[in-house]
């Protein structure tokens, strides 16, 4: 099953959420653009995102006299997808090794998008080690050991409560030593407070700088779908402070804040790099804005 088909799946209780406002359109009524903004904020794209897509519509249906609902459609697909292209979507990893630094709360998936990650790699033919930095939850480190050795990576970890920079500082040194093409780090989602997590990246962020100054380096925020408006919360929390260059945005398929990418893009500048629409290994999808568009609103 191919993207657009996935997302078309995925995205079924957001592509509700917006559809049912298509049934309102006979002509560019104003109803119909009512509904359509309202459809929007409910999918938590935002009330400015969702403010600036239905003026740019109302726009364009008056510029092209637009009549159709299929019309009408496609215009606001285009205008979504441009309101998505934002950054660069691809992962630039072509240093040896690089480094994929991931970030977010606990319970949003995480551990999981790292797995699936590694397993992507490895797909390719990398060769892939991971830094289990989450030394303050239990069984964090296990739960990774199972992703690597399901994905054919390595793993580098020490003890529950163990400092982790010292893993981070291992983790990279072992990827020189064997020639690693690719270092995926895992990060602690809770510490006693905010202050002590961010403190705790900002060191991993700069261990990784000093270890690595040629390397190149993505850090990614997961981000659970489900939590729609929360998780920009989180990410301008996160942004301030570990130099984000793109979102996971995880659980996509259990929600109806599908929204949530256009708010990321809009008020972050953020790019989503990669989707997740379902459990499997292949539904944790690189993200492609205009299939996005285009599906949301089939």
């Amino acid at each position: 099953m191919g993207f657009f088909d996935k997302i078309r799946q995925g995205l079924e209780k957001t592509r509700r959420q917006i559809g049912s406002a298509f049934a309102e359109f006979t002509g560019g009524n104003e109803a119909f653009y009512e509904e359509l903004e309202e459809s929007l904020i409910l999918a938590d794209a935002g009330i400015e995102t969702a403010g600036e897509a239905v003026e740019r519509l109302q726009e364009a249906v008056r510029a092209k006299r637009l009549i159709g609902a299929d019309e009408v459609r496609q215009a606001l697909a285009d205008i979504l997808a441009e309101m998505l292209s934002v950054g660069d979507f691809t992962l630039k990893l072509e240093t040896r090794p690089s480094v994929v630094l991931v970030v977010g709360v606990n319970g949003v998936g995480k551990t999981t998008t790292i797995g699936k990650l590694a397993a992507r790699f490895t797909g390719e033919g990398k060769k892939v080690l991971l830094a289990a930095g989450d030394t303050f939850r239990a069984a964090a480190a296990e739960q990774l050991t199972i992703w690597a050795e399901r994905a054919g990576a390595e793993i580098v970890k020490h003890g529950e409560g163990a400092d982790p920079g010292a893993v981070v500082f291992d983790a990279l040194a072992a990827a020189k030593a064997r020639h690693t093409d690719i270092a995926i780090i895992d990060t602690a989602g809770r510490l006693h407070n905010k202050q002590n997590l961010m403190n705790e990246l900002a060191k991993i962020r700069r261990i990784v700088s000093r270890e690595l100054p040629e390397a190149d380096i993505e850090t990614l925020l997961v981000i659970d779908a489900t939590t729609g408006q929360n998780g920009l919360i989180q990410a301008k929390q996160f942004a301030q402070t570990t130099g984000l260059t793109g979102v996971v945005l995880t659980k996509l398929d259990g929600t109806a804040k599908g929204g949530i990418v256009f708010a990321i893009a809009k008020e972050l500048g953020l790019p989503v790099k990669y989707i997740g629409v379902g459990e499997g290994v292949v539904d944790l999808m690189p993200f492609e804005p205009r299939a996005f568009s285009e599906a949301l609103l089939s």
